[in-house]
């Protein structure tokens, strides 16, 4: 298992590229990418389309590493019972099933 961090750092790693040249085909600093890469900030859920054109991934995939790391997070981070996880999964069905526009749920 690994953060989000660790795994734009594996990624960048095994396309052969530096933290400056990743920051630069992300429009970032090369303090950024380490700052992410050491779990110090997080990655900008706005880049992560950039992310995965960079590493030719499919953005589902980097969308499923970047929120699972970040709901895991913040279970942690606030003492939250990992039980929440199993209650989550049953509100994503209800909001599928009642047609909710992600845009109304401020994803």
């Amino acid at each position: 298992m690994e953060s989000f961090g660790e795994y734009i750092k594996s990624l960048r790693k095994q396309k052969g590229l530096n933290q400056t040249q990743l920051a630069a085909k992300l429009g970032l600093d090369m303090s950024a990418i380490s700052k992410i890469e050491n779990k110090k900030t997080q990655f900008k859920e706005s880049l992560l389309n950039t992310l995965a054109e960079i590493f030719d991934l499919e953005i589902n995939l980097v969308k499923e590493k970047y929120f699972s790391d970040k709901f895991a997070r913040e279970v942690y981070q606030n003492g939250v019972p990992e039980t929440v996880f199993k209650v989550a999964e049953k509100k994503v069905r209800y909001y599928k099933a009642t047609d909710v526009k992600q845009i109304d749920l401020n994803l």
